[in-house]
């Protein structure tokens, strides 16, 4: 009777570790909130990125901790941007805490060809929401998304904000620290979608948040505006979104 009880066991152990259902999945995890940022000045530790470091296939985007910096996580390779006498440094270490951050473990994605005439922040928008229903990803849940590319222009910013400053806006986070407009830059963006986090991961004018490196690493942080050149390719997961 105890060996048919642990082979049973054994049994249903591995129907779940071994079913689709068990491995093809993912969910959108966040820690603080932009409101509590705007709203609140509330600056501080919400998470500490170490805690994620043997997290597989981890992808995620945020902001550091004070506000000193943005993050960027691209298959478990953290990319940590900040300001350091007035220059751009980067960091390549998980040993950096965030006051936001919104993350996902995904180990495949389904790759799509970006129409020509898809090549905006604003043109993105309602094709990535398009394009995950279309392919059984539902938009009014949130997911991650990838886009590579040649962008033929594209501005963005590293905040560094100023110590006990209260007063925030987006304008004065975009200011706050390094900022600047590049060309022809070949880009790899992470972006998170959701149209029902407005104030939580994404501001209330748009759905999405990005964040990206230029292909050599010598750039990395928060994209504000973007113009994408042909044959940019959009990234979108392959699994189903756990229950």
């Amino acid at each position: 009777m105890k060996q048919l009880i642990l082979i049973g066991s054994l049994v249903i152990t591995w129907a779940c570790t071994t079913s689709p259902e068990a491995k093809d999945t993912f969910e959108v995890a966040y820690k603080g909130a932009l409101k509590n940022i705007m709203h609140q000045g509330d600056i501080a530790a919400q998470a500490d990125l170490v805690d994620l470091q043997d997290v597989p296939h981890l992808y995620a985007l945020g902001a550091v901790a004070s506000l000193k910096g943005e993050i960027l996580i691209l298959d478990s390779k953290p990319i940590i941007s900040s300001a350091r006498n007035g220059q751009l440094h980067l960091d390549h270490s998980f040993q950096h805490k965030a006051t936001l951050l919104v993350y996902a473990s995904i180990d495949q994605w389904k790759t799509f060809a970006l129409p020509d005439h898809v090549t905006t922040y604003e043109d993105l928008e309602p094709y990535i929401a398009q394009t995950a229903r279309k392919h059984g990803i539902p938009p009014n849940e949130p997911f991650p998304f990838l886009i590579e590319g040649i962008a033929t222009s594209f501005d963005w910013h590293v905040i560094d904000w100023k110590e006990g400053d209260r007063e925030h806006t987006p304008e004065k986070h975009k200011k706050a620290g390094l900022h600047g407009t590049d060309q022809h830059q070949e880009v790899e963006i992470l972006g998170f979608y959701s149209d029902r986090h407005h104030a939580i991961f994404t501001h209330h004018s748009t759905n999405m948040h990005l964040h990206f490196k230029t292909k050599d690493n010598t750039i990395a942080g928060h994209l504000d505006r973007l113009i994408l050149g042909q044959g940019a390719i959009l990234k979108l997961p392959d699994n189903q979104r756990k229950s």
